[in-house]
């Protein structure tokens, strides 16, 4: 039997060609890959460009500031969206304070509530939308507390206290008219906030404040215990407002909430008054963030701000 021999210089020849071939199939796919790189995906290309406060109030402007919070053995920095109207001032001043969502803080998107803030805006009134500590951009960790409530919102008012720090010295603000404004844990935190005396707040406002955390036992308790202890220092008038079918507070949570507070409040803060809306869409949790429920709450809210003596009448 003999062994058959491969001729090299027929190896070389086929090498040479399938080499030539792979090159030409190369050369054909590259245009057709960069012609599907830049073409847009179907979200892109029917994606609507972001709304801003330019669009609904000529003259306005929205700004992001990093507002410094300082600490005993650190400084941090606090993302904080501010909306300004037209003009040069100075303005009355709105802070909102932004809800807990599911899952790590620091991965929470900026809150802007736009369409709230343009009410207030169209009114006349700065707002300022900080991220809390651990939040979004803003430096540190979120501080939760564990199971107590009532710490937990002081620790997130201090965010709030250097947020005020920032706002007052910015020459467009009047620092003698000031409303603090909270939905959710934002709302936990605005009423935590009003036992602080700070000069120039005229009122607060809860949209379905509290926390819920059912790792906790009597975590239900804990709450009401916690405006219960918010009443006894509170410094000022409130209105609190909470509808029927809150996927985070069933009735009658929330009327525990308000009795716990108004039983321990004096002076000011004895002004205290509560709204129920009803139900509200699928949650009335959702209230103050969707652009339906504006309706519901502008009412309400222009009451309370003439009750405390600002004004709430649209602006030329």
């Amino acid at each position: 039997m003999t062994r058959a021999t491969a001729d090299p210089t027929a190896l070389l020849t086929i090498t040479l060609l399938a080499a030539t071939l792979l090159a030409l199939a190369l050369l054909l796919t590259l245009p057709i890959a960069g012609a599907m790189a830049r073409a847009p995906s179907a979200n892109q290309a029917t994606q609507a460009p972001e709304t801003t406060i330019t669009a609904i109030i000529p003259g306005s402007s929205e700004q992001v500031a990093m507002v410094p919070k300082p600490g005993v053995m650190f400084s941090l920095e606090l993302e904080t969206t501010i909306f300004k109207p037209p003009g040069d001032g100075p303005f009355p001043l709105v802070v909102i304070n932004h809800g807990k969502a599911p899952g790590k803080p620091a991965f929470q998107s900026r809150a802007r509530y736009l369409a709230q803030s343009a009410e207030f805006v169209k009114r006349g009134y700065v707002v300022a939308l900080p991220m809390r500590q651990g939040f979004s951009k803003s430096g540190g960790a979120y501080i939760g507390g564990g199971c107590n409530v009532e710490s937990n919102g002081l620790v997130q008012a201090e965010d709030v206290v250097a947020t005020l720090e920032y706002m007052v010295k910015q020459p467009y603000v009047d620092k003698s008219r000031i409303v603090v404004i909270g939905q959710s844990h934002g709302g936990l935190t605005t009423m935590a906030f009003s036992t602080i005396a700070y000069p120039g707040v005229l009122g607060v406002i809860n949209f379905a404040g509290g926390l819920r955390d059912e790792s906790c036992s009597r975590w239900e308790f804990n709450l009401v215990d916690a405006f219960g202890d918010y009443g006894k220092k509170a410094r000022y008038p409130s209105l609190w407002l909470y509808g029927d079918n809150d996927s985070y507070w069933p009735q009658p949570l929330p009327a525990k909430f308000f009795e716990a507070y108004t039983a321990q409040a004096h002076g000011p803060a004895a002004n205290a008054r509560m709204v129920d809306y009803g139900t509200f869409a699928g949650d009335s949790h959702t209230l103050f963030g969707a652009r339906a429920g504006v309706p519901i709450w502008l009412p309400e809210v222009e009451r309370f701000f003439k009750e405390i003596g600002l004004s709430f009448d649209p602006q030329p």
